[in-house]
């Protein structure tokens, strides 16, 4: 049984590495086989079990929700947030949707393609007091961009450092947490000149012992923020 039914989803940056392909699209608008990135991280949260989506816009949201609200009526509750400052970090998108979320919720990315099984899975977790739990990849090597990657350092099951430019690592961020509302509080303490992304609420999270990984094992996922990796995605990504 599911331990959570909301879902928060970011995607309100502006997406500049998209634009050889996106135009002036949004990037969440950007077409995978045939249908929008994001319908395809919402299709899959959906058949994982969650019914209501809190999602974050900002560039060009107008599009993004005009979309969804002629293509899925009836099909999913949406809650949209509007993010002006869309080009500050993603942590800052993440607290302008704390009012949205009533307990605790998956957190998505508006460009992380996954397996529902992975979702389901993590939304089926326990959380204690003020904790979050990330899926983790364990399989470094495999992936398509480490460079661009963030990454991942374990003792046990606790997450001890976390970032893209961290020197040792064992496992990779999919982009896939489960949240109590505790984590806009980290957001928040780990904001400066009021800005911050999510890494740093992570690393205050970690730094408390209150982020544990769970890993996906082989399941598939991508993150398709640039041309190469949505072709590399096109190639490779095989959905269960």
């Amino acid at each position: 049984m599911l331990n959570v039914k909301q879902c928060l989803i970011l995607a309100a940056g502006n997406g500049t590495r998209m634009r050889p392909v996106s135009g002036s699209l949004p990037k969440p608008l950007v077409e995978f086989r045939g249908r929008p990135i994001l319908e395809h991280v919402i299709d899959r949260a959906r058949e994982a079990g969650i019914e209501e989506f809190v999602v974050v816009v900002g560039y060009r949201g107008d599009l993004i929700r005009e979309w969804f609200e002629s293509q899925w009526k009836g099909k999913a509750s949406f809650t949209w947030v509007e993010n002006p400052d869309y080009h500050k970090h993603n942590g800052i998108s993440a607290l302008k949707a704390r009012s949205a979320l009533r307990g605790n919720f998956l957190l998505l990315m508006a460009d992380h393609l996954f397996e529902p099984e992975t979702a389901r899975k993590l939304a089926r977790e326990r959380l204690a007091p003020r904790e979050v739990v990330l899926a983790v990849d364990p399989n470094v090597e495999s992936n398509f961009d480490i460079d661009d990657a963030t990454k991942v350092r374990r003792i046990g099951d606790s997450i001890v450092d976390i970032g893209k430019e961290i020197a040792e690592y064992d496992a990779l961020d999919t982009g896939m947490f489960l949240c109590s509302p505790a984590l806009f509080d980290d957001l928040e303490a780990a904001s400066k000149d009021g800005n911050c992304s999510l890494s740093d609420g992570m690393r205050r999270v970690a730094s408390d012992g209150r982020l544990r990984a769970m890993e996906i094992g082989d399941a598939p996922w991508h993150d398709v923020d640039t041309p190469e990796a949505l072709a590399h995605a096109e190639d490779n990504l095989v959905y269960a």
